[in-house]
């Protein structure tokens, strides 16, 4: 791919902007330099892992330029001293404009790699705010206060609002515009093409204390352009 967008980059640390559909790290059986970390390190050099999102979502990541600082980063985020901020789009309209989900998650059994609200599990704590309701739909920006693998996504669907597009929580690999478009004749021949064919999720704010210069850091990564088309067609298609 081009140039990776830096939305930070000091001599400790470097903050990117990764697109949906590259995995932030290597996957298994796959190379390094076929990740994000692995591309970022093309441009910049070596670099430590702080933290991760799916590899459909897109955003915000942070990583560490050396081991101490990779120390001293990974500490702050285990111990909750980060703001995490995503939009989200979801199926329905969201009738509470603000809420709190406290629900523990735990991996489930039944399905190794993905999450479920267990009573047991870890403790896992997510806020959400509708920023927009449309039609079918909903857009909402979200904060999380745990870092549980596919929280947002397990959370947003314990309260009946599961992401628009996901393929494991949700059950839909994409979203057409036209299934909800008034009168829409297709024709049979033709496939029309996706909005968007990737999770609903931003990673699109992070805030910290910088843990060498004590800079207060944050960042924001705009919204990518899939994101932005499907927003404006959902808003064009709320009557």
């Amino acid at each position: 791919m081009s140039q990776i967008p830096i939305i930070f980059e000091d001599e400790y640390l470097v903050i990117a902007n990764k697109p949906s559909g590259i995995a932030s790290i290597s996957e298994r059986n796959g190379s390094r330099e076929n990740s994000f970390v692995g591309m970022l390190e093309s441009q910049i050099g070596q670099l430590f892992v702080v933290h991760r999102i799916d590899k459909q979502t897109s955003g915000i990541l942070c990583f560490a330029k050396t081991e101490d600082v990779h120390k001293a980063l990974s500490l702050i985020f285990e111990n909750r001293e980060v703001e995490k901020e995503y939009f989200a789009v979801v199926k329905g309209n969201v009738l509470e404009p603000h809420g709190i989900i406290n629900e523990p998650l735990a991996e489930n059994p039944a399905r190794p790699g993905t999450m479920k609200v267990y009573a047991k599990g870890k403790e896992a704590i997510s806020e959400y705010w509708v920023n927009e309701n449309f039609k079918h739909a909903a857009w909402l920006r979200v904060k999380i206060y745990t870092g549980r693998m596919h929280q947002i996504r397990v959370h947003l669907k314990s309260i009946g609002h599961p992401l628009l597009v996901d393929e494991i929580y949700a059950g839909t690999k994409n979203f057409h515009i036209s299934s909800v478009m008034k009168n829409f004749k297709q024709n049979l021949e033709e496939e029309t093409r996706p909005t968007i064919a990737r999770t609903t999720l931003h990673a699109a704010k992070l805030g910290f204390i910088h843990p060498i210069t004590k800079q207060s850091i944050s960042v924001e990564a705009p919204l990518p352009k899939d994101f932005e088309v499907l927003l404006k067609l959902l808003r064009k298609n709320n009557r």
